[in-house]
């Protein structure tokens, strides 16, 4: 099995990246997707943060209430590391045991981690590549306006409080170069693949 880690800021075409990857027939587990169900109703990662927090981070119907959260914790570095502390053992538990489920399906399979935060969180995983989705800034602040319908200093800010392109390129095994045609990125993606493939 290989386990690739695949992260790129946002709006880098990473989402564009992993699906090709999928249709190539690679397991993609999403970070962002676990972290979201980890937090769900009846779990000890909810419980810990509503005692942690206080009732007013559970909305009404008893899911997580994110903006109730993001007040608290958004400009409280300490209160950010608690909340840390309690998510992110709890992905890293979910995600460790997809791959190793992956691998017992399949042990040639390709598992690709779709980490966006992969730089600025602590991850232990040992990948065997690291792949960057990388456009520059001023094409992903064009994206998130346009296809998203984000303010500019909106799209400046979410940019400014990520990994910097510089940080996340010190990580690559491999760059995939998103700022031009679709064509363009899915070409790299595929070749990629073959790699990948004749690695396994």
């Amino acid at each position: 099995m290989q386990l690739i880690g695949l992260t790129g800021g946002i709006a880098s075409g990473k989402s564009t990246i992993a699906s090709r990857l999928a249709s190539h027939g690679a397991v993609v587990v999403d970070a962002d997707r676990i972290a979201r169900e980890v937090v769900e109703p009846g779990t000890p990662a909810l419980a810990a943060i509503a005692e942690r927090f206080g009732d007013g981070v559970i909305a009404p119907d008893g899911t997580l209430n994110r903006p109730a959260l993001g007040a608290i914790v958004f400009g409280d570095p300490a209160a950010l590391q608690v909340l840390n502390g309690i998510t992110h053992p709890a992905v890293m538990a979910e995600s460790t045991a997809r791959f190793r489920a992956a691998g017992e399906a399949d042990p040639d399979a390709i598992v690709v981690y779709d980490v966006p935060l992969l730089v600025e969180s602590a991850n232990e995983y040992r990948f065997d590549r690291v792949v960057v989705a990388h456009a520059d800034a001023e094409t992903r602040i064009r994206r998130l306006v346009e296809l998203r319908g984000m303010d500019r200093a909106e799209a400046e800010r979410r940019i400014r409080s990520q990994a910097s392109d510089d940080e996340r390129l010190a990580v690559a095994d491999v760059v995939i170069e998103t700022g031009g045609t679709l064509a363009h990125t899915l070409e790299q993606v595929d070749a990629l693949w073959e790699e990948l493939r004749a690695g396994s």
